[in-house]
Order: C-alpha cells, then sequence, then structure tokens
C-alpha cells in the first residue's frame, strides 16, 4: 500500500472514529445499536496514545464502548451512565464473560416457558398498539411474563431481559429515524416475528462469548455506577488518569424520546410526560423539552460560578437565540438549553477535575451547534469551562464537516466534529 493510501485510510476512519457505525461488526460491542455511541477502535487508539495511563473514566459511558475497551484492554475502568435503560445495556454487554453454555439453557427454558405460556387479557400502551399488531404483542408480552418470573442465574436472567429489549425494534413495523425516534406513522418492509428474533440475537451472543472467551484475555475491573456525570458520585478523588467520552452534543436531541418504545414495553412510563420525568432529571440538559422549567431561575444559572470563563459571550449568544426563536414557527427555547447545556457541562468539568489526578488527560468527541443559525462555538467553550475549573490547557483536532448533506438545512454556518483534549 502507497504512503498515499495509508493516509487516505487513515482519514477515513478519522471520520467515523465519532460514530458508531463499525462497531456493529465487533463481538459484543454490535449487540445494540446506539446511535449516540462512538468507534471502539478508535479507543483502543486512545489507549495507545497514553499507554501508562490504567485508570480510565467514561462519564457518558451510554452503551458501554470505552468501559467494555477498557475491560479487554486489561484497563481498570469506570462508567457513568444517568439513563436507566442504557444503564441497563452497558451493563448486560458485560456479561459477555458468563458461561455460554448455561446461558444457552436459561435461554432455552425461557423459549419453552414463553410456548407454554397462557397470556392473560392486557391493555397494551398505546403507543405499542401503534407499532405492532396485535399477534406480535401478544408474543413480545408473552416473552416480558415469563421472563419476570423466570428462576434462572441473576447475571442470566439480566442478559435475558437485554435480549428481549434489543429485539422491541426488529419486531416492529414502525419506522425508526436516524436517530432512533420512533416512527409509528411509517413502515418497515423487514419485520422478524419475536421468536425468530430472540432465537437469532441469542446465537449471535452465544458465538459471540465463545469467540471472545477463547481468547484468554486478561481482563481490567470495570465498574458502572448509574449516576450523574455533573458530581461523579461514587468516583474516588484524583483516581483517573484518562478520561475518555463524548458528551451530549447541544443539539437538541432527546435521549429520553429515543428509548420511549423499550422503557413504554418495559412499563416503565405510561406516556410522554411521564418518559420526561423519569429520565431528564440526571441527564446533561441538551433537549429544549427538558429546560421549560427553568425560565424562572435565567439569572440564578447565568451567575453559577463554573461559567465565569464564558457567561458573556454566552448572554451574547443567549439574548440572540431569546429573540431569533420569536421568528419560527416552534419558538423552541434554545436560549434555555444552552444555558442549561453550559451549566451542566461546567459542573461536570469540576467533577472531572476532582477525580482526575495530576498530568492526567482528557479526549472529549464534540460536536458544535447553531440552533436557528446562532452560532454556539460549543469546542471552544467547554475548553475554557475546563480551565475555569482547574484543568491546564485545550485544544481542538477537527475530524470531519457536519450537516453538509442535509438538503433541509435551515441556514448555512459550517459545522465540524473533532476531538477535544484537555490537560
Amino acid at each position: 500500500m502507497t504512503e498515499t493510501a495509508i493516509k487516505e485510510q487513515l482519514k477515513k476512519k478519522d471520520k467515523v472514529s465519532s460514530t458508531f457505525i463499525d462497531n456493529m461488526k465487533l463481538p459484543v460491542h454490535g449487540w445494540f445499536r446506539y446511535t449516540a455511541g462512538f468507534s471502539a477502535e478508535w479507543v483502543k487508539t486512545v489507549f495507545d496514545k497514553f499507554p501508562e495511563s490504567n485508570n480510565i473514566l467514561d462519564p457518558f459511558v451510554g452503551s458501554g464502548t470505552v468501559l467494555l475497551e477498557g475491560q479487554l484492554n486489561g484497563k481498570n475502568t469506570y462508567g457513568v451512565e444517568a439513563h436507566m435503560l442504557i444503564h441497563k445495556v452497558a451493563e448486560s454487554k458485560l456479561l459477555w464473560t458468563i458461561n455460554p453454555d448455561e446461558f444457552e439453557v436459561s435461554s432455552d427454558l425461557l423459549l419453552t416457558q414463553v410456548l407454554n405460556f397462557k397470556l392473560p387479557k392486557k391493555k397494551y400502551p398505546q403507543l405499542l398498539v401503534k407499532c405492532y399488531s396485535e399477534e406480535t404483542l401478544n408474543e413480545l408480552f408473552k416473552m416480558k411474563y415469563v421472563w419476570e418470573n423466570l428462576n434462572v442465574n441473576e447475571d442470566h436472567k439480566k442478559l435475558l431481559w437485554f435480549v428481549i429489549t434489543s429485539i422491541l425494534r426488529v419486531s416492529s413495523s414502525a419506522g425508526t429515524a436516524q436517530w432512533q425516534y420512533v416512527l409509528p406513522g411509517k413502515t418497515k418492509s423487514r419485520i422478524l416475528a419475536p421468536l425468530i428474533a430472540y432465537q437469532d440475537k441469542i446465537n449471535s451472543i452465544i458465538k459471540d462469548m465463545k469467540l471472545m472467551q477463547s481468547k484468554n484475555l486478561i481482563l481490567g475491573n470495570t465498574t458502572l455506577i448509574k449516576g450523574d456525570a455533573r458530581t461523579l458520585n461514587g468516583i474516588p478523588d484524583n483516581s483517573i488518569d484518562l478520561v475518555v467520552t463524548s458528551p451530549p452534543y447541544a443539539n437538541n436531541y432527546d435521549y429520553a424520546d429515543a428509548t420511549r418504545i423499550e422503557l413504554s414495553f418495559w412499563e416503565e412510563i405510561d406516556n410522554w410526560g411521564e418518559l420526561q420525568n423519569l429520565v431528564k432529571n440526571d441527564i446533561v440538559r441538551a433537549c429544549t423539552q427538558h429546560v421549560a422549567h427553568i425560565k424562572n431561575e435565567i439569572d440564578e444559572l447565568f451567575e453559577s460560578e463554573c461559567l465565569n470563563p464564558i457567561r458573556d459571550e454566552l448572554k451574547k449568544q443567549f439574548d440572540l437565540l431569546s429573540i431569533e426563536r420569536l421568528s419560527h414557527g416552534g419558538k423552541k427555547n434554545y436560549h434555555l438549553m444552552a444555558l442549561a447545556y453550559f451549566k451542566d457541562m461546567g459542573d461536570t468539568f469540576v467533577a472531572l477535575r476532582r477525580v482526575c489526578a495530576e498530568n492526567s488527560n482528557i479526549c472529549f468527541v464534540v460536536g458544535d451547534s447553531a440552533p436557528y443559525g446562532i452560532y454556539l462555538p460549543v469546542d471552544k467553550w467547554l475548553g475554557e469551562l475546563a480551565i475555569g475549573a482547574g484543568f491546564n490547557s485545550y485544544y481542538f483536532e477537527k475530524t470531519r464537516d457536519r450537516n453538509v448533506k442535509w438538503k433541509n438545512r435551515k441556514h448555512t454556518i459550517p459545522l465540524k466534529e473533532g476531538r477535544l483534549w484537555i490537560k
């Protein structure tokens, strides 16, 4: 391969380092499609860049890419995730070390009981009625009821929860938007019957287990905490020497809504309002749906000490957004979102400074934002917040342009994505 070809290949890898798509080809990583994830292979290159760093933290663990890679590479890795369902997904993926033959027995037991189970009459959540046929819902809820009463090893039961959760989308006739929002009004051409999808998933998981366990890897310790990145409770002071993560982008992505179909199925929620209340309090506020209630807290939030480095610049863009929104049909509260987002990220950097040891390094995969065409220099402001929290320096490494392919873009502000490196 020529030097030019090698450089082109590396450039292509750079562009997808902040996306999850390549993970779907990897054992264990590919068990669950998580739109907001990033490349496991790239995480390994960061570990290689800092070979002396053995205590790793991902404060926005998502579906567990950093946590799993840390485990596979012999690192002592901590992960913090606030979203209840995604936390359980990450927890389940770490169970690849259990005995695959014993797990297969448990999976067969669930299947046998489902085939013999008489389903009680049930009024299904309205969202699910829109997304599934009655026959499919009956099969899925048989699985749910059998799972709830299944007498098997606790780890097996957790992984079986994951299997049922992971087949909900492929068994649904409803379309899915790019960011995992369910679209009941659109239908898919390819749908798998739940029992077939279940067995396919079991077979895939067991195959991965046997493959990974055959490598006799020396595994690192993993600690997964359901908690808040803004406090990092449970992470010891001065214990972390490398942070690798991708925080929520300030782009109005609703992490709660993206899991509505799964939370409805497990009857954690009954409606959209319950969804927001269940998830929004513990996550960084990067969505206009989560900030309407802070209208009476604006002055107090602006006075937050963590915002000192960017307060004047943020206030200027806040005022522009508060005016610009009035000329748009949706009148979305992007000004409140921006204020809450950077306040939350400021708190996150304060927490990170507490847990990071001297000479530690941080790598954030980040993207900037321009709601209603008002530019928010996310990489610069996050870097300044880090300095204000006590870190020494930062620089931004661009990896790709963003949003250049969307024909319905409402503004022409160039956007980018890349890595924010903090010392």
